[in-house]
């Protein structure tokens, strides 16, 4: 079992930027394919990106390349989303999950393991 945790999120204006961190529980972080998702209201969970364990390679939705960033502390079991240059198309609930197999997927039904959730909210 892996338990996960957000935090971080909060209201930032355009342009802005913010860090969400994810603290997972368990002994086997490392190998876990660590995926960030968001989802706005009344519309579908969508994929951010992802950063594998195995060599830590990250992808990105192309909405958010080139302004956000994945990355991963495996001794502190946390995996972080820097996002820069925020929009307000950016405001979702945003979810870090775990992925066991660790392929890197961006598709939500292929994780395991999601946390509650952490709400950013742009302003124009």
């Amino acid at each position: 079992q892996v338990q996960l945790v957000e935090s971080g999120g909060g209201l930032v204006q355009a342009g802005g930027s913010l860090r969400l961190s994810c603290a997972a529980s368990g002994r086997t972080f490392s190998i876990y394919t660590m995926g960030w998702f968001r989802q706005a209201p009344g519309k579908e969970r969508e994929f951010v990106g992802a950063i594998r364990g195995n060599d830590e390679r990250a992808s990105y939705a192309d909405s958010v390349k080139a302004r956000f960033t994945i990355s991963r502390d495996n001794a502190k079991n946390t995996v972080y989303l820097q996002m820069n240059s925020l929009k307000p198309e950016d405001t979702a609930v945003y979810y870090c999950a775990a992925e066991r197999w660790g392929t890197g997927t961006d598709k939500p039904a292929a994780y395991n393991y999601w946390g509650q959730g952490t709400q950013v909210t742009v302003s124009a």
